[in-house]
């Protein structure tokens, strides 16, 4: 299980004394986040370091209709006696299934989920009040991945790992660095499950070997592309996406490296011309020969000549 091999406060950015105290108690507890966020598993963690760890934990999808509907709220109900009753998405549950639920047996413990934003639906009388109250005790909300880039790469190698387990693959748990770079790129609207998703597609298919920009599905790499190359206008730019570590960069440094990968770009797109060059990165001529002359890659000698010489048609 994904809990067992990192801390859960590192992989679903909950907070773990939050998890903890809503274990401890009996009473119920609201779940929120978009969908794919991984709100079942933060249920799935909190029964079992519960007192009910040992009894049922039993999943309603509230979004059956009718009949269906009807007959799978009892079966759950019953099998959940002494356990715990996860509604997913409690928000689509009808207001007279609300109402049995609020009258519910005791022997139940219930935790919920939704994505929307529930007390709305209370004010709009589309939720019970009673029922919100029940379930609220202890309320929690797991970001959308977009919000916690940091913790792709780990999510990236613990998927990994279990599906290189379930399926007898070899593939190494990092992938290179162009791929991880699309991972952290890509804005998952799907969250942790369209994560998931695509780490298993690609190991079934990959079998072994280290995961590779070109093995990820075309929308996951086209957007670091994107990121590495902008739009057109300034206003327009994506730049890539970078994290802060806890020990710090050298701003300096890498602001350096950024301007001079961008100046090299622009030199060999226009054969080494310097009047082109400095169009395409929007500098003055002789600002762009300052910048090389910096670099070493212009001796003074030759940079007056090149001052001098602003009509060469070579240069």
């Amino acid at each position: 299980m994904l809990e067992t091999q990192f801390p859960i406060q590192s992989v679903l950015s909950a907070d773990s004394s939050l998890i903890e105290k809503a274990a401890q108690t009996e009473q119920g507890v609201l779940i929120t986040g978009e969908t794919g966020t991984g709100k079942e598993l933060i249920a799935r963690i909190i029964h079992n370091r519960s007192s009910r760890a040992n009894a049922a934990f039993v999943v309603m999808n509230c979004a059956l209709a009718g009949e269906v509907l009807e007959n799978e709220f009892q079966n759950k109900m019953d099998a959940a006696q002494n356990g715990t009753l996860f509604f997913e998405e409690i928000n689509e549950l009808p207001l007279h299934l609300q109402a049995k639920l609020v009258q519910g047996s005791s022997s139940i413990r219930v935790i919920a989920s939704t994505s929307i934003n529930l007390q709305n639906s209370v004010a709009e009388k589309l939720f019970r009040s009673d029922l919100f109250s029940k379930i609220s005790f202890v309320s929690m909300n797991i970001p959308a991945l977009r919000d916690r880039v940091e913790q792709i790469p780990m999510l990236v190698r613990a998927y990994i790992e279990k599906y290189n387990k379930l399926t007898g693959s070899n593939v190494a748990s990092t992938p290179s660095a162009e791929a991880l770079d699309a991972f952290t790129s890509y804005t998952w609207p799907g969250n942790v499950r369209e994560l998931e998703h695509v780490v298993e597609r690609i190991i079934i298919m990959k079998g072994q070997g280290t995961i590779e920009a070109s093995d990820l599905p075309a929308k996951v790499y086209q957007a670091t592309q994107s990121a590495q190359w902008g739009a057109g206008a300034t206003a327009d730019l994506e730049f890539p996406r970078m994290i802060l570590s806890e020990k710090g960069v050298d701003l300096k440094n890498i602001v350096a490296a950024f301007e001079n990968h961008l100046v090299d770009q622009a030199l060999a797109r226009t054969n080494g011309n310097k009047n082109r060059a400095s169009m395409l990165l929007g500098l003055n001529r002789t600002t762009l020969v300052e910048k090389l002359r910096k670099r070493g890659m212009i001796t003074p000698l030759k940079a007056s000549q090149d001052v001098r010489s602003t009509g060469s048609g070579n240069e």
